[in-house]
């Protein structure tokens, strides 16, 4: 397939994401009752945003424009993908990557999510029959030119003892943070709030910890997560909210909560679920440094950096752990 060709069909594509066809729905349905953390609600996000965010023509264009890609790949690689599951389609911009690219791919899903990455790879399948020779699945990977890896700290290590030979990109665990001045306006903490509970606060660019002046007034940020008290509802969710707070009360630490999530001062920027952990600073001159140099750190929320209320809103540059996937793929 020509570049172009492929542009056209990924274009298909984002409309039929944002169709209601009977079969999309089916199989929405389908990943939910498959993974609990999937619900519709975060799913049709995640959707929506991949249709508005990566497969509108313009924006494929101009992206694929910055790399200079032929209209035809000469040398088509094979690359592996490991895919994570922690929010829908993590790794559908992995997909995209090379897909546009015009390397063959092959990929090995994560068991929490592979029913929407199938579907949809399926219906390009059926959109044109030549997708076949360029996507497929496998359980296990091997025979690979080149791998992209996404996992945990841990899992990160067996990737590189079985790819390190191979050119490759292996992701480990990341997290947001966000900077409050202490002048944010009730709508702003709405957005934070978008950006600390959307996907339940699984994901790389959720803030799963906030920086604050000191005598910080929480109260105003409490009201609004009160946007998504209804997030306590969701048995999972709740079993998490109630076994951090139990720990919290053993301990006699001191926390605070709204009753959707709890609030705990805390040097580690990862927290757990249900969690948002804390930081006072006296010199935010002295915060910045460290957290630009830190590689835990996906994305940056705040005034002079992402805007409240983005972070589940990534553009087609916005790479993983900051390595440009497009420039690796173009290189093999």
């Amino acid at each position: 397939m020509y570049l172009q060709q492929r542009l056209d069909l990924l274009e298909k594509l984002g409309n039929y994401i944002l169709s209601d066809n009977e079969n999309w729905l089916n199989a929405l349905e389908k990943a939910h009752r498959e993974n609990g953390w999937f619900t519709p609600e975060f799913i049709k996000l995640a959707f929506h945003n991949i249709s508005t965010g990566f497969l509108q023509r313009n924006k494929l264009q101009e992206w694929i424009d910055q790399y200079d890609f032929s209209e035809e790949t000469a040398t088509p690689k094979n690359v592996g993908i490991i895919m994570a599951g922690n929010i829908p389609l993590v790794g559908f911009h992995d997909f995209l990557c090379v897909f546009v690219s015009g390397h063959r791919q092959t990929i090995k899903t994560s068991s929490k999510d592979e029913i929407l990455i199938r579907h949809l790879v399926n219906i390009m399948y059926g959109l044109d029959g030549r997708v076949q020779d360029l996507v497929s699945f496998a359980d296990m990977l091997k025979g690979c030119d080149a791998y992209i890896a996404t996992g945990s700290n841990n899992s990160s290590r067996y990737f590189e003892y079985y790819f390190g030979k191979y050119a490759h990109i292996i992701r480990r665990n990341r997290t947001s943070v966000g900077i409050l001045s202490g002048d944010e306006t009730m709508k702003e903490l709405f957005k934070l709030a978008d950006d600390v509970y959307q996907y339940f606060g699984l994901g790389c660019r959720n803030v799963t910890k906030v920086y604050v002046p000191q005598q910080y007034d929480f109260v105003p940020m409490l009201e609004a997560f009160k946007k998504y008290t209804y997030l306590a509802d969701h048995n999972k969710y709740r079993n998490n909210y109630d076994y951090q707070l139990a720990l919290l009360i053993m301990n006699k630490q001191y926390y605070m909560t709204n009753g959707s999530i709890i609030l705990h001062e805390h040097s580690s920027e990862f927290s757990a679920i249900s969690r948002l952990n804390y930081e006072f600073y006296s010199d935010l001159e002295k915060v910045i440094p460290s957290l630009a140099g830190n590689k835990d750190i996906q994305c940056i929320m705040g005034k002079g950096y992402l805007p409240f209320g983005t972070a589940q809103y990534p553009g087609l540059n916005d790479y993983a752990d900051g390595v440009d996937t497009m420039l690796f793929l173009r290189d093999l």
